[in-house]
């Protein structure tokens, strides 16, 4: 094969899944061509994956699995997306996602950003500009980053929606973000996402001072056996906790915050306050 580009796999994330594409056709004998038929894709596409020129996408990575015969299993090309995916992320924050995406009920609370589950593209896309600005992210980070969370707000569009409990410091609300439009637009998702069947929403105000239970975010999941899990991070350290006795203790403490808070009407109407310029 004269054109055949030698691949480094070792070289970047996307290096090593366009190598494993590669392996996965030659193994069944197949050239790029015969493999972009299966696939419905171009044959410059699956050149474009295999040499790393064009990053895969999900859609993309469960098809192949598909014509491979390899979904579910430790060759899966989706598994090996998702770990490149989340390999920046924080310890225990993939796994995380995953019983994200099946718990039948979430209580979330954050401090100084609206919760990521609840943010608007154009306010998600803000927070990771801001970051490639201070040069924490490339700008391909800043773009996944987003899709991700994309991904993860699709999760919970679904017949049985997961019940949801927000309860949002009033820094969230009060942090301009992305200018006055952005900021606008997040603070109207906010009001409709109270509004909704499944959702309670509520704001704990500054005053209510070392009554608050919590001075990092964190969140709560309970999963369709009614286990009950618990997610933390910092700046630099993500943790996920299953041991009930750890768990319980953050759930009673959430209870404790939840009745600090203000009412969700008494919350919308801080938010509306805030959308529309009024002390």
């Amino acid at each position: 094969m004269v054109n055949r580009k030698e691949l480094d796999p070792g070289s970047s994330p996307r290096a090593a899944y366009g190598a494993h594409l590669r392996r996965l056709r030659e193994d069944r004998g197949w050239n790029q061509e015969e493999l972009a038929e299966k696939l419905a894709y171009s044959g410059q596409h699956i050149s474009a994956v295999e040499t790393s020129r064009k990053p895969p996408t999900l859609p993309f990575s469960r098809k192949a699995d598909l014509v491979f015969g390899i979904t579910g299993s430790a060759d899966s090309l989706e598994r090996e997306w998702r770990d490149m995916r989340h390999g920046s992320l924080l310890e225990g924050f993939p796994e995380y996602v995953e019983h994200e995406g099946r718990a039948v009920e979430i209580r979330l609370f954050e401090i100084g950003i609206v919760p990521d589950l609840l943010q608007t593209p154009a306010y998600a896309s803000a927070l990771a500009d801001g970051d490639v600005r201070r040069g924490t992210i490339t700008p391909e980070q800043a773009a996944e980053r987003v899709s991700v969370l994309a991904e993860r707000q699709a999760t919970l569009v679904r017949p049985r929606p997961p019940t949801m409990l927000v309860v949002m410091d009033e820094s969230c609300i009060r942090r301009p973000v992305g200018g006055a439009e952005i900021m606008g637009e997040q603070l109207q998702h906010l009001v409709a996402f109270a509004a909704l069947p499944n959702t309670m929403l509520q704001v704990a105000p500054y005053d209510i001072g070392e009554r608050r239970p919590f001075n990092l975010p964190i969140n709560l999941l309970t999963l369709p056996d009614r286990a009950v899990i618990a997610y933390a991070e910092s700046q630099i350290q993500g943790h996920l906790e299953r041991e009930a006795t750890s768990v319980l203790s953050v759930l009673s403490a959430y209870h404790q915050l939840q009745a600090e808070s203000m009412s969700q009407t008494a919350s919308v109407a801080m938010i509306n306050q805030v959308r529309k310029g009024t002390p």
